[in-house]
């Protein structure tokens, strides 16, 4: 696709994903106001689902979710995802069938508009600071305590290397050995040939692909296994994308 033909498509998403925003903020603000704090973030999730579904039909980024059906609904989960585009936030808002929580950079909230929402329906992490980073993980054990299920892209950040994917932060699977949460890996294909941090202006429309990998039960493991854990699910993930991708 033409760089040129890229920039106006670009800028065509931009606007539907803006214009989206402000149709969904209302909604947000009301049942995040008049509800408690786990109550409002699920009727929020319901709008945020709404937006990602019109923003994916209008912009022909189409998402496709693969072994859903094997999610276990009736149990919280820990979502771990691989993390290389700006529509990763559109995947996870379709494919992921529990209502969960997700952990966020403070950084996102400053963004007009999305930034109102996001702040209201995210954990937000100050990854610089260590008070942050202690209450973003209090926060997520209440939410599982609660029977809601969190989202966590182990990466950190959006990978920008020619890796499949970037080393993991420990967070997720730290929570998991604590809590006895068992982890449900994904993968999503194609975000970052459609949507390119790095190359933005390379951008073009196609499908998504969100694949769940099987449940790692996290009983047998304990709180000296951290490294362990994480080094199975990200070998469980780096394999469905070599796969899949190559």
């Amino acid at each position: 696709m033409p760089k040129i033909l890229s920039a106006l498509y670009l800028i065509y998403a931009g606007l539907i994903f803006i214009g989206l925003m402000f149709i969904a903020l209302p909604f947000v603000l009301i049942v995040t106001t008049l509800f408690n704090s786990l109550t409002g973030k699920r009727a929020g999730l319901f709008f945020l689902r709404c937006w990602a579904w019109a923003f994916s039909l209008l912009t022909f980024y189409w998402v496709r979710t693969k072994n859903v059906a094997k999610v276990n609904l009736k149990t919280p989960h820990i979502y771990v995802g691989n993390h290389g585009s700006y529509l990763d936030a559109i995947a996870v808002c379709i494919s992921v069938p529990q209502s969960f929580s997700a952990l966020g950079k403070i950084e996102m909230a400053k963004v007009p508009v999305f930034g109102w929402i996001y702040k209201r329906i995210v954990v937000m992490i100050d990854r610089s600071s260590k008070d942050s980073r202690e209450q973003s993980v209090l926060s997520l054990k209440k939410e599982i305590n609660n029977g809601q299920s969190i989202l966590l892209f182990p990466e950190g950040t959006m990978n920008k290397t020619a890796a499949l994917l970037s080393d993991f932060y420990d967070g997720a699977f730290r929570i998991a050995i604590e809590t006895q949460t068992p982890i449900q890996p994904f993968v999503i294909l194609n975000n970052r040939k459609l949507l390119s941090r790095v190359s933005p202006l390379t951008a073009h429309p196609g499908l998504l692909i969100t694949v769940f990998l099987p449940v790692v039960a996290v009983n047998e493991y304990n709180i000296n296994d951290v490294e362990l854990l994480k080094k199975k699910v990200y070998a469980m993930m780096e394999d469905a994308l070599r796969i899949t991708l190559y």
